[in-house]
């Protein structure tokens, strides 16, 4: 009896250590699903429903499958090599193409600064009728508050990020839930959504559209981002003193992995429910930005509605900014060696974003401002293929993505007198090493996803070419 009882307790704290584990590393994937809650993924959520229709549900949905086939090699990069992407790259590549790459990231962490500043701003007139100039100023300083919460390798203020982004992430959801809820979408129309079609490669608005969910979903950043978290959180589970390398990464793999599909499913149920609120409310006015949104909500469900609305909109503005700032860190450190502090790193990246902003604001208005925010959208999936060729190159290759396991089979072997292994002279200067590159389907899915998107770039540059005017409308 006491035998059984030994054996329930031993189960039950096994039980709690792993869930303790679990949790220990839930985090990284939410930080990183935020990005795909930001004002750019509403603006093309919006945009896509309000002129499409159902029709683009397909290219959410791809996009999502996408994002966690690159996050997973992003994850295994932080993991088995202990690098982040912009870390591997100055590693392993010659200057001039780091340098490259850094200016090339650094113009795509300006336009998603950019879309943080325009839905911050719009957030702020429908809350507090604040003007969008004002708005736009406004956003300069008012980040800098939340950057107090977060210091670099201090793991206690990245749980707070953490712990405000998932809280953020539940506010969002609980708003466009009770608008997907209320807008009683057609059933058999949205199912055949997520059917795919080629008109986008017939109609320059529609590739428009789906270019910029493509790079609002995927984000170059979080490639950067994702990476880094995880490595931070290898260090820190490295402490537990487990002494199988190999089995300490491959639970690791899973346990990420697991937070990010996780994450990765909500971002998706929200995204998917603003496109189908947009579409279903379409019969009665085209939504063409925020404002028209806000409008639309206050009429059928009530103030309280709109009220939440344009607060999760503020939220999901601040949120991202966060993870921009970080992201923009762990690139100008990672390519060039230089870190800045938070609050001066983001202070530089939103000089240069609030000029553009305060420009279209006084000029256009919310409908310029909303078109600015797809655009950047837009920029972030042009620059797609530029992170995922070294991601992938990096996750290929063997001596980038090995594990040196010389204790592990010098112990699992035995060693004689001697320096004899099992009873067989040896080199103890001999190395073992366990080989997590990319399987030939990993390779080969990631140069699909990279042909896909260099495809559709290139019959985008081919509309604006010919026809700029009706391809950004």
């Amino acid at each position: 009896m006491n035998d059984e009882n030994d054996r329930k307790e031993t189960r039950s704290l096994n039980l709690l250590k792993n869930i303790k584990k679990i949790f220990s590393f839930v985090g990284p994937g939410y930080v990183i699903a935020v990005g795909y809650l930001d004002p750019g993924n509403w603006a093309t959520d919006l945009s896509a429903g309000s002129q499409f229709g159902y029709k683009l549900l397909f290219v959410l949905f791809f996009s999502n499958i996408m994002t966690i086939m690159l996050q997973l090699l992003s994850i295994k990069l932080g993991l088995v090599a202990g690098l982040d992407l912009a870390q591997a790259c100055k590693a392993f590549w010659p200057k001039y193409i780091n340098y490259m790459l850094y200016v090339l990231c650094e113009l795509a962490i300006i336009s998603y600064d950019l879309s943080d500043v325009i839905g911050s701003a719009m957030g702020l007139k429908l809350l507090f009728s604040i003007p969008l100039p004002w708005g736009v100023a406004i956003t300069t300083i008012n980040v800098m508050i939340l950057l107090l919460f977060y210091r670099r390798e201090d793991m206690r203020g990245a749980r707070i990020l953490e712990s405000m982004v998932m809280i953020l992430i539940g506010v969002v959801g609980i708003c466009f839930i009770i608008g997907l809820i209320y807008s009683k979408p057609d059933g058999k129309e949205v199912l055949k959504g997520f059917i795919p079609n080629i008109e986008i490669f017939t109609n320059s608005s529609e590739l428009y559209i789906t270019i910029g969910i493509i790079g609002a979903t995927i984000m170059p950043q979080n490639l950067y981002l994702h990476s880094y978290f995880v490595k931070a959180r290898k260090n820190l589970h490295s402490k537990d003193k487990e002494k199988d390398k190999v089995k300490l990464i491959k639970n690791l793999i899973k346990l990420s992995v697991k937070d990010l599909i996780i994450a990765i499913i909500i971002a998706l149920f929200i995204n998917a429910s603003i496109l189908i609120v947009s579409a279903a409310y379409n019969n009665y006015k085209v939504v063409a930005n925020f404002s028209d949104t806000y409008e639309l909500l206050k009429s059928f469900l009530g103030k309280v509605a709109a009220t939440i609305f344009a607060l999760a909109l503020l939220l999901s503005g601040q949120s991202s900014t966060m993870t921009t700032t970080v992201a923009g860190q762990i690139i100008m450190e990672g390519f060039i060696g230089i870190g800045l502090t938070p609050w001066i790193r983001s202070l530089m990246t939103r000089s240069f974003a609030i000029l553009p902003a305060m420009i279209i604001a006084i000029i256009k208005g919310d409908n310029g401002l909303n078109q600015l925010l797809i655009a950047t959208q837009v920029i972030l999936s042009i620059y797609l293929p530029f992170a995922i060729i070294p991601l992938t190159y990096f996750t290929s290759i063997k001596k980038v993505m090995r594990i040196d396991i010389t204790d592990e089979a010098i112990n699992e072997e035995g060693e004689g007198e001697g320096g004899e292994k099992g009873g067989k002279e040896v080199d103890f200067d001999e190395k073992y090493f366990y080989d997590f590159s990319n399987s030939i389907y990993l390779i080969i899915i990631s140069c699909i996803i990279c042909i896909i998107l260099l495809i559709l770039n290139i019959y985008l540059i081919y509309y604006i070419i010919i026809d700029y005017g009706n391809v950004s409308k």
